[in-house]
């Protein structure tokens, strides 16, 4: 369907593509992948019309369409988001045009036998078909259909575009292009601006969808759901592989491994070739070898290794100060802006050792909730904090309020006190800015840069309270792992605003749903999180009204024999919870009978207990311990739920 023929392009003297060829077929899936800076959205760009590479081109049949959603757009649109979206039923109404036209000329024409009549004919069945294709009929469903899908409310589709915010304007440009169904659809970081629900909404319309996808997704489970062909691009050039990401990432590695000792291997053979030369070079009776070996030399294609680049963040964050047991508390929370109320009597609390997803729909509050915590945000009811606890907060607009005049030194020493600000070079540097980088201007930076200078200002002061507002928007894979080690590792308490599954997963053990004002609490990880909320569903449906012309007996049947599956499958998924921290627990406490045997006889380990080092394990081993034990608690408490409503169904 389109052809990348030998294109390349040049940026200030540095080749970002040198000679890259790639094929598109109807039906492909394909990831962009690759490091920020590498080229994937110019290469979106390319394909997409909008940048003209300076050698090579792009073949594009005449007659495809294409649909392309860059990561930032301004619309300023003064028509409805209804409006808005219609505007993608352009084709349908024209095609609607033209059946009626070609209709009308053919019951006015008797000449049935002759060509000009089996070509209106022809041109009928094409234009009904491309009508029926694109969904004609049904264009008002399909909208709805969309727009809810990608997170909008049936009641504000009539409210003009512009009083959205941009995440929710840039996902009525994206309803516009799946209207529209063009050939090809290119997508650049679409997830930045939706929802857990939303992403998994596109996921399932993706899968339908006909024609061909180019994506660049820094997500890892979203291009696993949706791709089948991952193309990275990497030092300039382009390496195609007919896998999903995470085969793509051990198929890459094997590729590496293959390279690398294929290039070893020439190395070693042209080594001995030249020892050979030089050794016999002014010795007649060798003449005709050396001159072999010479010769050999010159016809050997060199084998070129693709050298890694290793550059990625690396940070620990410090260690967290001694807090209360519980480190904050809400009773009757709300807020309300002006007549409109976000939140509404929530009840919670945050206990030291949670790591929490605010998980929701945009705009349901979950920003909102981080900020009153953090404390510069006023509300309605009580929020208590507990003794000593000190927060650090990385918000997903913290880039805009850096003064884009100071230097990145000056940011991070403007804020750094004590003896941390001997380290600020070091900092920086784990960070990825180069000597020259730290006396830039902030102005003149990356996103994926500014996001990294807010990261490291998170180092700067101890806390015992994490709150994460959406932090891997700008971060590429490597990095986002890095993060998620960093965040492993820390021994805090800690809240995390994200839409990123593969991130999430491990690294939280409980959600804070927000939807309709209100907080419901889930215990396990991201995916314990969906799997529940399924359920949840379902529960919804079995008890809503059967409306006034059913008997309630039969969708009910089907509804409770659907629930028990599920019931019985969430009863299996947490009696294994519970049996894996149940062994976990052993473990810890094994480990915490040999510490203080250790502990209660120090003339025996009298040289590992002067660092320190088996007080602090201790410690460590010990709090990991009480975290496992409410985990383990609330695993009963679920699986007593789970049962009881089991029960309740027989």
């Amino acid at each position: 369907m389109i052809s990348v023929n030998q294109v390349s392009i040049h940026f200030t003297g540095t080749d970002l593509f040198s000679n890259v060829s790639l094929q598109i077929g109807e039906r492909d899936r394909i990831g962009l992948v690759g490091r920020n800076g590498s080229g994937k959205t110019t290469l979106l760009r390319i394909l997409a019309g909008e940048l003209i590479p300076q050698e090579g081109e792009v073949v594009i049949p005449s007659g495809t369409t294409l649909g392309f959603l860059p990561q930032e757009l301004k619309t300023g649109s003064l028509k409805t988001v209804r409006e808005e979206a219609m505007l993608a039923f352009s084709e349908v109404r024209e095609l609607e045009h033209q059946v009626l036209e070609y209709s009308r000329l053919l019951s006015e024409r008797d000449d049935y036998d002759t060509p000009e009549y089996h070509r209106l004919i022809e041109l009928l069945t094409d234009s009904q078909e491309r009508l029926s294709i694109l969904g004609g009929q049904t264009a008002e469903a399909q909208l709805e259909r969309v727009l809810t899908g990608l997170g909008f409310e049936r009641e504000e589709l009539d409210n003009p575009v512009s009083s959205f915010s941009a995440g929710f304007q840039m996902r009525v440009e994206l309803s516009r292009i799946l209207l529209r169904q063009p050939d090809i659809i290119l997508l650049d970081e679409p997830t930045n601006h939706l929802d857990i629900e939303s992403i998994q909404w596109l996921e399932d319309y993706l899968g339908e969808y006909r024609g061909a996808l180019v994506l660049v997704s820094h997500d890892r489970a979203f291009l696993d759901n949706v791709t089948h062909r991952t193309v990275e691009i990497s030092m300039s050039r382009v390496y195609d592989y007919k896998a999903s990401y995470s085969a793509f990432v051990s198929m890459r590695e094997e590729r590496l491994e293959s390279q690398m000792n294929a290039f070893n291997n020439q190395q070693r053979q042209i080594r001995q070739i030249e020892r050979f030369v030089e050794r016999f070079r002014y010795k007649a009776t060798k003449a005709r070898q050396v001159q072999s070996r010479i010769r050999m030399l010159e016809k050997m294609d060199d084998i070129e290794f693709e050298e890694i680049d290793q550059s990625a963040i690396r940070f620990r964050f410090p260690p967290a100060p001694r807090s209360g047991k519980v480190l904050v508390e809400g009773i009757n929370l709300g807020k309300s802006y002006g007549d409109k109320k976000v939140l509404q009597h929530l009840n919670f609390s945050v206990i030291r050792g949670d790591r929490i997803a605010f998980v929701g729909r945009n705009g349901e509050g979950k920003t909102t909730l981080s900020r009153i915590i953090r404390g510069d945000m006023e509300h309605t009811g009580v929020l208590k904090y507990g003794h000593n606890v000190r927060i650090g907060y990385y918000s997903q607009t913290m880039e805009d309020t850096l003064d884009g005049d100071m230097t990145v030194f000056d940011t991070l020493d403007s804020v750094a006190a004590g003896d941390i600000r001997k380290h600020l070079r070091t900092i920086l540097g784990a960070f990825l800015f180069s000597e020259e980088d730290i006396d830039k201007k902030v102005r003149v930076l990356s996103g994926g840069e500014k996001s990294r200078l807010c990261l490291a200002l998170l180092l700067l002061n101890p806390v015992n309270l994490l709150i994460l507002d959406e932090p891997t928007n700008h971060l590429d894979m490597t990095s986002k792992d890095i993060l998620k080690k960093a965040l492993l590792e820390y021994d805090g308490t800690l809240i995390v605003v994200s839409h990123d599954r593969d991130f999430l997963q491990g690294l939280t053990h409980k959600v804070f749903e927000f939807r309709k004002r209100h907080l419901r609490e889930y215990l396990g990880d991201i995916y314990d999180f969906l799997e529940a909320r399924r359920l949840r569903s379902l529960r919804e449906l079995e008890t809503q009204p059967a409306a006034p012309w059913q008997e309630k007996s039969r969708p009910d049947k089907q509804a409770a024999r659907e629930l028990k599956k599920q019931l019985d499958r969430d009863i299996r998924r947490v009696s294994r919870k519970i049996e894996e921290t149940e062994a976990e627990i052993n473990r810890l406490e094994s480990e915490i009978s040999r510490l203080n045997a250790m502990l209660s006889d120090p003339g025996t380990h009298a040289d590992q207990l002067t660092d320190g080092a088996i007080y602090r394990e201790y410690e460590t081993i010990r709090q990991t311990n009480e975290e496992k034990m409410r985990s383990w608690e609330g695993w009963l408490a679920e699986l007593e739920r789970l049962e009881q409503q089991r029960s309740q169904l027989e």
